[in-house]
């Protein structure tokens, strides 16, 4: 079994670090978000999501979170489709998937809020003693 502790190290603490921290924490957002919107293939999510977030989110692969989101019955498969000599597996949101995106994106939405009101009350907190 592979040693990532060495890899969590050397990011724990920088930006980098941080970037992947909330990638992996708002991904599986990003594709409920996605299918909501319609049918994809793994590929097309990924491609859509770098160009909808003008490049801030890019994945090598989606397949961990698509994995996750069909074993708790979140997303399925839509059905197959042969393009380029390749078979696509497009998948589709169940409505468990409906709910389980509109708590994540209400969570999302109450901490982004709180760290961004945190965030702007710099300098105005505290008067000089």
């Amino acid at each position: 079994m592979p040693d990532h502790t060495a890899s969590h190290q050397m990011r724990s603490g920088t930006i980098a670090g941080m970037r992947e921290s909330m990638k992996k924490t708002v991904t599986e957002m990003m594709v409920l978000f996605l299918l909501r919107q319609r049918q994809m293939y793994v590929y097309e999510m990924s491609q859509e999501i770098s160009r909808l977030t003008n490049g801030i989110f890019s994945f090598n692969t989606l397949y961990l979170a698509i994995y996750r989101l069909q074993d708790r019955g979140h997303i399925r498969e839509a059905g197959k489709r042969e393009a380029d000599n390749r078979v696509r597996v497009y998948f589709k949101i169940t409505r468990s998937g409906q709910s389980y995106l509109q708590g994540l994106v209400q969570e999302y939405h109450l901490m982004t809020e709180a760290v961004d009101g945190l965030l702007s009350m710099d300098g105005k907190l505290y008067s000089d003693d």
